[in-house]
């Protein structure tokens, strides 16, 4: 088992996570990706128009949250780009979504975009690097009150390390900078990073000892769909990972995922409203 500091409070304390934290499924996570480049679905939603109707879309089907993102953050071959073109892309079509009536997370790793994302209301931020990339990350997330998602990431991934103690240490710092800028532990939802500084075995090896985790007292988010790892089992494109995406995210949920994140909602949704409903017969 993984030595991890426990959090003093499982997080319930702030409007936009108890009702989605205390049903018997886990909550579903929408993405949105406003890119030209994401490894999945690069230049779909792009167009605000289309960012917008897919919002909608997801909605429909089920989605708890949207996450919008403006910056692609694939492990391989993405390109950094300045927060003036990250805001550029989300300003058409930020406020629209916020609009729809559901909780709007903001996923980037720059406290510059994420406050004004939130200024636009959105009320989540989802920061890939856990607090640990943009130094006013913290500060920022503290001031406004707002959840946070921590993900765990690597620059690049190491086939040597034991990956579930590196995500612990990784998560332990980013609690500890929380805690030193007055971040609530009941705002903190915690992410492995699947596919993010990790081989496919790794990948695989956190979801598989994903219950671990639980150690720190926090909600669980993970977003397995449509990840390279699972190319490496059935070989396949992004968009043929559909039945490789729900498996994990059953998994997941078995294992005390809260927070799913992923790209097909309607099915995702199906499945584990399913599964819950079963296990409820057991």
């Amino acid at each position: 088992m993984i030595a991890a500091k426990p959090s003093p409070t499982a997080a319930t304390g702030h409007p936009v996570l108890p009702a989605l934290l205390s049903r018997p499924y886990p909550a579903v996570m929408g993405v949105l990706n406003v890119t030209p480049d994401s490894f999945s679905d690069g230049g779909q939603f792009a167009a605000p128009e289309r960012a917008l109707a897919q919002a909608r879309r997801m909605i429909a089907e089920g989605a708890d949250i949207i996450d919008i993102g403006a910056e692609s953050t694939r492990p391989y071959g993405s390109e950094p780009i300045s927060a003036e073109e990250e805001l550029k892309r989300l300003q058409p079509v930020l406020s629209d979504v916020v609009a729809l009536g559901i909780p709007v997370s903001i996923d980037s790793m720059k406290s510059a975009v994420v406050a004004w994302a939130l200024d636009q209301g959105a009320a989540i931020t989802n920061d890939v690097w856990g607090l640990q990339r943009d130094s006013g990350m913290a500060g920022l997330v503290a001031e406004r009150g707002l959840p946070v998602i921590v993900m765990h990431n690597r620059e690049r991934a190491d086939p040597a390390i034991d990956i579930m103690q590196d995500i612990a240490d990784f998560f332990a710092r980013s609690l500890d900078i929380a805690a030193k800028v007055g971040i609530s532990s009941d705002k903190i939802v915690l992410d492995p990073g699947i596919g993010f500084g990790k081989t496919p075995e790794q990948s695989l090896t956190a979801l598989a000892r994903l219950g671990e985790l639980q150690s720190f007292g926090l909600p669980l988010l993970v977003g397995a769909s449509r990840k390279r790892f699972i190319s490496t089992v059935t070989p396949s494109e992004p968009h043929q990972r559909l039945g490789g995406s729900i498996a994990a995210h059953l998994l997941a949920a078995q294992n005390g995922a809260r927070i799913i994140r992923a790209h097909d909602v309607a099915e995702t949704v199906q499945a584990l409203r399913v599964a819950a409903a079963i296990k409820e017969q057991g």
